[in-house]
């Protein structure tokens, strides 16, 4: 059997991996799974160069494989960027509408929450700026002045 060196090789997705841009595209009402994956790998990059610490090596340890590789594959921002700073950063770098950009995010992030569970992403969302919380579908609690 003559075997094409030619072609890449391509490991198959995990089916955590699967599973997750299902819910995305599912949660998100993309027509396709591609445009879920889209999301999926633009979010993730930026949510890894916004999170750092322990937080950041306890998600990718959540996360499936795939998904914790796009996260951990960044290096974090010196300073990181409010929740609407996140979106407009996201949506300059693919030129996608800030409406857009907003909707993956929360798409992503609510799967990202699904693997991360409830204790966590209250220690994500402790670690970054102001905003964070609406992405992940929770309310922005603030102190009163």
């Amino acid at each position: 059997m003559k075997s094409d060196r030619s072609a890449p090789l391509q490991r198959p997705h995990g089916r955590a991996y699967e599973q997750m841009l299902e819910k995305v595209r599912y949660d998100g009402a993309y027509p396709t799974r591609e445009k879920a994956e889209e999301a999926v790998r633009l979010v993730l990059a930026g949510l890894g160069r916004q999170l750092t610490g322990d937080e950041r090596v306890e998600l990718a340890a959540r996360l499936p494989f795939e998904a914790a590789r796009i996260l951990t594959a960044q290096v974090p921002d010196l300073e990181p960027l409010t929740g609407w700073s996140f979106v407009k950063d996201l949506a300059a770098r693919t030129g996608a509408s800030l409406a857009t950009t907003r909707w993956d995010t929360g798409s992503v992030f609510s799967a990202v929450a699904a693997h991360a569970g409830p204790d966590l992403v209250t220690r994500i969302l402790n670690r970054l700026p102001s905003g964070y919380a609406l992405l992940f579908g929770r309310a922005e609690l603030t102190q009163a002045a």
